[in-house]
């Protein structure tokens, strides 16, 4: 038995390399395999072939399982996110991204500089940033650079004073709750009084 598995072994030698290519290409049927090999010139059983291949299975079973890639949603979470709130994990899958595209590694640093700007309330530093994204920034950014432009003074206040429009926005989004709860049901005096007796 054993003298016979050894010599069926032997006669396949010559097809191995032909044999994983095809698996790894995804031709995984022992039978199939059989009768390309057979074509070539292969003279031994299909039983040889069965064994060789069921190796090659049990060989790919046994390989771990590369770490699934992050989407581009993890990407740009990461970074937009504060590098100081980043777990050690996405920090360094983070960096390895960065290490094989340059392109990727300007835009995080446009949006981290945007960033600093937004946070610290450094507006007088935008029209620096926003020509630095003109020169080598990436195209969605120089899109978003235009829309800045658009109405440039409201955004440097925005990113310079302390005021924030939050208050009023809060109470404008309850007025419109109330209009929409009497709508067809009340006149103005009373949703007058209520929008007066909001708080």
């Amino acid at each position: 038995m054993t003298s016979t598995r050894t010599s069926g072994s032997r006669v396949l030698r010559g097809f191995e390399s032909y044999l994983r290519e095809r698996f790894a290409a995804g031709c995984t049927d022992a039978a199939v395999l059989a009768g390309e090999i057979t074509e070539r010139g292969y003279r031994g059983s299909a039983k040889t072939v069965r064994r060789f291949v069921h190796s090659l299975r049990t060989a790919q079973k046994l390989q771990p399982t590369p770490p699934a890639a992050p989407t581009v949603r993890q990407v740009t979470g990461w970074l937009t996110c504060r590098p100081d709130r980043l777990t050690d994990e996405d920090s360094r899958s983070l960096d390895e991204i960065l290490t094989r595209s340059t392109a990727l590694t300007a835009v995080g640093r446009h949006v981290r500089g945007f960033a600093a700007i937004m946070v610290e309330r450094r507006g007088h530093d935008l029209i620096d940033w926003m020509s630095e994204v003109d020169g080598a920034g990436s195209p969605a950014l120089r899109s978003f650079v235009a829309g800045l432009r658009r109405d440039l003074d409201a955004v440097t206040a925005g990113l310079t004073l302390e005021h924030v429009s939050g208050p009023v926005e809060g109470h404008v989004d309850r007025i419109k709750m109330l209009k929409r709860q009497m709508y067809g049901r009340a006149n103005l005096d009373l949703l007058r009084k209520r929008v007066i007796h909001l708080e």
